[in-house]
């Protein structure tokens, strides 16, 4: 698809992985709504930053783990610009364990309302619009949560039930694949551990020990958390450049998932 011309749908766009993949459609040419909630000190910033490449931008304030307001973001995006081609649903709730200690109903029920709840209503809403327009792309955002769970080095930054709705996210992704399906692409993208995303950025990652830092990073074979400029171009090439992918999964951890165990030489044999 060629991105110039088309109008993207952002989820979560006013800082962090949003913004950044917000601006790198605004610099292929796209035309972008841009959600946000809450972190209303960045919005200044965020309008900046798009005002200076030139964006054709719309910020719509929403909360999307109200549903019914969910329709409303969408009627503004069409009203906007006429349409949408491409929603990049990234919306979640990440669970702390070193932040929110042992669970409380009301974190567990938002943790599923905004990490799983939120992209259904939203998709949803926008499938009809992806439907309309020549080709159209959805891309789920998640953790590798979904896959390592409360374990290993990231047992302190990913709570169960922040992973059980990352992996329910893999589900949703195949089910819209077939849904879409000839015109609509849908794929995800999971994430590691990344600067803005359970890293550096966040509150979480200064309640860490040093150690406990490091033995995060040697676990990741890249030897390096994400950027967000490493997500924006997982999402252009998703856009761009696989056309014959949908249903799919890029994992995007710098190899934490494979964890940091290297192969060592093979031993001489006895024959």
């Amino acid at each position: 698809m060629n991105i110039a011309g088309k109008t993207a749908l952002v989820l979560g766009a006013v800082k962090g992985i949003g913004k950044a993949v917000g601006l790198a459609l605004a610099r292929e040419g796209a035309r972008v709504v841009l959600n946000y909630f809450d972190w209303e000190e960045a919005l200044d910033g965020c309008r900046a930053d798009f005002a200076a490449v030139g964006a054709e931008a719309l910020f719509v304030r929403t909360d999307l783990n109200d549903t019914d307001a969910v329709a409303g973001l969408i009627e503004k995006a069409v009203e906007r610009f006429g349409g949408i081609d491409i929603l990049i649903n990234n919306i979640e709730r990440g669970g702390w364990p070193v932040v929110h200690g042992a669970y409380t109903r009301d974190q567990w029920d938002l943790e599923m309302a905004t990490t799983l709840r939120a992209k259904r209503w939203v998709f949803e809403a926008a499938l009809p619009h992806l439907k309309a327009a020549e080709a159209g792309v959805a891309i789920n955002f998640s953790s590798i949560a979904g896959l390592v769970g409360r374990s290993g080095p990231a047992g302190l930054l990913f709570n169960e039930g922040y992973s059980a709705a990352n992996r329910g996210v893999s589900l949703l992704t195949e089910t819209w694949a077939r849904m879409g399906a000839p015109t609509v692409r849908v794929n995800e993208i999971m994430l590691g551990v990344f600067e803005t995303r359970h890293g550096p950025g966040t509150r979480g990652w200064g309640l860490l020990t040093a150690e406990q830092r490091r033995a995060i990073l040697a676990h990741t074979p890249l030897g390096r958390l994400g950027q967000v400029e490493d997500a924006a171009r997982a999402v252009t090439f998703i856009i761009r450049d696989a056309p014959f992918m949908t249903g799919a999964v890029l994992r995007l951890d710098g190899g934490y998932a494979l964890g940091g165990d290297r192969v060592g030489d093979m031993p001489p044999g006895v024959v």
